[in-house]
């Protein structure tokens, strides 16, 4: 149901993403034999590419659509994979979207060299559009990767993080390259810089917003659906909004209760006492609202391409990145 969901909303860019299918299978294999056992291990285990189909229904609704186009897209995308072959290291982790990690199935270091590697194809493929200021965007969006990446883990277990920074640390790590996929379009079709800048805000909140919606993942995922168990991000102490808003919204009792549980390090079973908590003090909901909300500010942004046949296909991506649970 899902898989026909997403079918039907990429129909307006099926030859687009069919396009940049072929041409990611491509640069990712070739020039190594093991190169191109890990390619053909990370295209099984591919994602929804959300950020180039954003980026072309985008492109296609305001007609910045151009040639360079797929290029762009790749390397955002090619960015962006790389810096989860990275994160899959730091978080040790086993499995991510249903499939082994590479730093699982092979090593950590040919995890880390295989991202390495990806950076640099994606520099490549960015330097081919011709276009400097794109190459200037997306240089200041992965900065910024790597500056809300590092504030995560600075933040780790800090239980009186303010809802304020963990937008922060969510815009920078991840609506970071949601912002430079909207804007990818007005740049290389050679619009102006307010044009640019409306792109990019819609694209920044859009990102704000599948990040909250994905965070959300972490309490009412359903791992036939997600990959992973339920409560990791909690267990390993990443503060994310569900619980930013319960310890500052619900019974005092209880919030000390689970300060306390969360100081002397929970496990599994301690996840479900925290999830029963969040659930009751609103946690849940409230980052619903707020993920509903966030992307709101954005679609107003880009409000006058509603007229658009892909406009409609835009914003029922919108409303699929930030529904993604269960």
């Amino acid at each position: 149901m899902e898989k026909d969901k997403l079918k039907t909303l990429l129909k307006p860019v099926e030859s687009d993403m069919s396009a940049f299918d072929s041409r990611l299978g491509s640069i990712l294999t070739g020039d190594s034999p093991l190169i191109s056992s890990i390619a053909e291990h990370l295209m099984r285990g591919r994602g929804k590419h959300i950020r180039p189909a954003i980026l072309f229904l985008s492109s296609r609704a305001a007609e910045h659509f151009t040639d360079q186009t797929i290029n762009g897209s790749l390397a955002i995308e090619l960015i962006h994979t790389a810096t989860l072959l990275h994160d899959d290291v730091v978080d040790d982790a086993d499995i991510r979207r249903g499939i082994e990690t590479v730093n699982f199935k092979w090593t950590n270091l040919i995890s880390v060299l295989m991202g390495d590697y990806l950076f640099a194809k994606a520099f490549r493929v960015m330097v081919a559009t011709g276009s400097i200021e794109l190459v200037d965007a997306i240089s200041r969006a992965t900065e910024r990767v790597s500056i809300g990446e590092l504030r995560q883990v600075e933040e780790t277990s800090n239980f009186d993080l303010s809802e304020e920074e963990y937008l922060k640390i969510i815009a920078d790590k991840t609506a970071s390259l949601f912002s430079v996929s909207c804007a990818a379009g007005p740049i290389l079709s050679g619009q102006n810089a307010k044009i640019r800048d409306r792109y990019a805000f819609f694209g920044e909140k859009i990102g704000v917003a599948f990040q909250i919606a994905d965070d959300l993942l972490d309490f009412v995922g359903d791992v036939r659906t997600t990959g992973k168990e339920p409560g990791n991000d909690v267990v390993n102490g990443k503060v994310t909004l569900p619980l930013i808003y319960s310890l500052r919204h619900g019974e005092t009792s209880r919030s000390r209760e689970t300060l306390d549980l969360l100081g002397n390090g929970i496990n599994k079973e301690g996840f479900q006492k925290i999830l029963k908590y969040v659930i009751e003090s609103g946690g849940i909901d409230y980052a619903y609202r707020r993920a509903a909300e966030i992307a709101q500010e954005g679609l107003a942004a880009v409000d006058g391409l509603s007229k658009s046949g892909y406009y409609a296909s835009l914003r029922g991506m919108v409303d699929y990145s930030i529904s993604r649970a269960g």
